[in-house]
C-alpha cells in the first residue's frame, strides 16, 4: 500500500517558492516564486534581488531615504524574476505560486506573461494602493487568485 501522508502539489510548489525566498539577500523581506504548467512541471523560479551583474554589496538595502538610496529603486521582485528566468518558454495558462501577494507592477507582468492563476501565501498589505490596483487588474484579466492556507505544513519544514 502506498504512503498516505505525502504532500499535495500545492504544498510542494509553495515549498519551492518558500525555499527560493531563502536565496534573497534582502535583510527585511524575502519573497519567492515558482511557476508551473498544467502538468505540474516547474517552468521557472525566482526571488527578490538585485539585477544580474549589479553587485548587491554596492547597492542599498535600506527602506528609508531618498528613492535612489533605497532598495526600491533597484530590486527585482520574485514574480518578475521568475517570469524573466523562464528562458523564453511559454507561460500561457500557467500557475504562479508566490509567498507574498503581487504588487501592481508584478501584476502587469503576470498578466502579460499569460499566467492564469496566482496562489499566494501572504497578503501583507491588503489595503495598499499597489495591492488594490493588482486585484483590479487581475479581476479585469480574469486571473484566479487563491490564498494558500496550510501553515502547519510549513512550520514542520521550518521554512516559514
Amino acid at each position: 500500500m502506498k504512503r498516505q501522508d505525502y504532500i499535495t502539489w500545492e504544498e510542494y510548489f509553495m515549498g519551492i517558492a518558500l525555499l527560493s525566498a531563502r536565496r534573497s539577500k534582502d535583510p527585511n523581506t524575502q519573497v519567492g516564486a515558482c511557476i508551473v504548467n498544467k502538468d505540474n512541471i516547474i517552468l521557472s523560479t525566482g526571488y527578490n534581488g538585485m539585477p544580474k551583474g549589479c553587485s548587491d554589496d554596492a547597492l542599498p538595502w535600506e527602506r528609508e531615504g531618498t528613492f535612489q538610496d533605497t532598495k526600491y529603486a533597484y530590486v527585482c521582485h520574485a514574480e518578475l524574476n521568475a517570469i524573466l528566468n523562464s528562458d523564453g518558454r511559454s507561460l500561457a495558462d500557467s500557475i504562479l505560486y508566490v509567498t507574498c501577494f503581487p504588487c501592481n507592477e508584478c501584476a502587469k507582468a503576470i498578466i502579460q506573461a499569460g499566467i492564469k492563476k496566482v496562489i499566494y501565501l501572504e497578503d501583507k498589505y491588503p489595503d495598499a494602493d499597489a495591492t488594490q490596483v493588482s486585484r483590479r487588474l487581475f479581476k479585469m484579466a480574469d486571473i484566479t487568485l487563491k490564498e494558500f492556507l496550510n501553515p502547519a505544513f510549513y512550520s514542520e519544514l521550518s521554512l516559514y
